[in-house]
């Protein structure tokens, strides 16, 4: 293993718990917004495990969406220590790029769930701690997070 390699690698890494650490507070800020009305942090302090696994998956979409924007920038890097700076560029605009669309497709896709919920609402039973309710939405959130992770993945192929 050449330094070089070592160096390019300490480098992602460092890059790679920024990006996460962003992220998720991102993501929480964000999901605050979504939850009409649920204060998570007071929630999760009494013990709703509904609230928890909300939040839970919301960090585990996010982890899964950065997670394939890394290796763009891992790319990046690469090709940008060989002269190429474009490339790790279009990497960092890459990967926040996903984050904001994983963010988005969540919303879109929560508002689409209580849409066809009518006789449920999942916000209210969230609060009371409906757990069934909690893992409905964790699953939603986590099947949309899979399916954007592919197309970071495949801007990332055409990197």
């Amino acid at each position: 293993m050449s330094l070089e390699t070592a160096v390019i690698g300490i480098i992602q890494l460092v890059i790679a718990i920024i990006l996460a650490v962003v992220a998720l507070y991102i993501g929480f800020s964000v999901l605050g917004k979504i939850t009409k009305g649920i204060d998570e942090e007071k929630e999760i302090a009494k013990g709703n495990v509904a609230v928890g696994i909300l939040v839970a998956s919301v960090f585990i979409a996010i982890a899964i969406v950065v997670q394939s924007g890394v290796a763009g920038v891992s790319a990046g890097i690469s090709k940008a220590l060989a002269g190429d700076l474009f490339a790790l560029v279009a990497s960092l605009v890459q990967l926040i790029l996903g984050i904001v669309l994983a963010i988005a497709a969540i919303y879109i896709a929560l508002n689409i769930l209580d849409k066809l919920t009518k006789g449920i609402d999942e916000f209210e039973e969230l609060k009371k701690g409906n757990v069934a309710v909690a893992l409905e939405m964790a699953g939603v959130i986590i099947t949309v997070a899979i399916i954007i992770q592919s197309g970071v993945l495949g801007i990332t192929a055409g990197l």
